[in-house]
């Protein structure tokens, strides 16, 4: 189920769910994650589907929440599903990112609300948020942590700073490195690996492990942030490609 901004394609048992926003790279506001959220449903109700793959348009996967959106009231989070459509998103069938290009901040997160990743070796890997006045509320303040070494989560969490597919490799952040523009290819095969275990039990493991993934607990410190000051100035100073200056109100 295509839409202007999300695109699927079903290879083999595999479903090919691209973001298409190359003009906005592959920014989530509100259309996306509706795209995705049907693109999701489009998988997990057609049997013959066993796995789906997620990349982003025109070699970059997504540069997060559509900030000029937000600013507006746009919403990029679907209720009960998450950000995009997809962080909080209970899928039985296995889901595979594909990242080329930049993955920041939510676009990161889309990617860790995956199963597997796959990572060209020159992407991006970044939660930028703190620079921005928010945090990394999508699943990143939570998953990172327990994705790779603590302090190395911090280094992400706390600088907003960004590594390499080849250093996220190196972490163990993403399951397979590859060359540029290789990453949704090397995606496919691995859709098509899992695709030859049995369905009812690939479900199983993934609800055993959504159960030990903690809840949103965050949501009160997120309610904070979004009524302050410093959010709509680091928004504000992004959309006008100026530093932001911060009161801390």
């Amino acid at each position: 189920m295509s839409t202007t901004e999300v695109r699927t394609e079903r290879i083999g048992s595999t479903l090919l769910i691209t973001i298409d926003r190359p003009q906005a790279r592959n920014a989530v506001n509100a259309a996306v994650a509706a795209g995705l959220a049907a693109a999701l449903d489009e998988l997990e109700a057609d049997p013959a589907l066993r796995a789906g793959v997620l990349t982003g348009a025109e070699n970059t996967f997504s540069a997060g929440m559509d900030l000029k959106a937000a600013l507006k009231g746009e919403s990029p989070e679907i209720p009960g599903r998450g950000f995009g459509g997809l962080t909080e998103a209970e899928l039985t069938k296995p889901l595979i990112a594909a990242v080329e290009g930049f993955a920041m901040g939510g676009g990161f997160e889309l990617a860790l609300g995956c199963d597997l990743i796959v990572a060209a070796e020159d992407a991006k890997f970044g939660l930028p948020e703190v620079k921005r006045g928010l945090i990394a509320a999508g699943g990143g303040v939570i998953r990172l942590p327990k994705r790779i070494p603590h302090h190395l989560a911090m280094e992400f969490l706390l600088t907003g700073e960004p590594v390499t597919g080849r250093r996220a490799g190196e972490l163990g952040l993403v399951n397979r490195v590859t060359p540029s523009g290789d990453a949704a290819a090397v995606a496919l095969q691995l859709a098509e690996k899992l695709a030859e275990n049995a369905p009812l039990a690939l479900a199983a493991v993934k609800r055993i492990v959504r159960a030990a993934d903690p809840a949103a607990v965050q949501s009160e410190e997120i309610k904070k942030l979004m009524q302050s000051a410093d959010v709509r100035e680091g928004m504000t100073a992004f959309a006008e490609r100026r530093s932001p200056k911060w009161t801390g109100e």
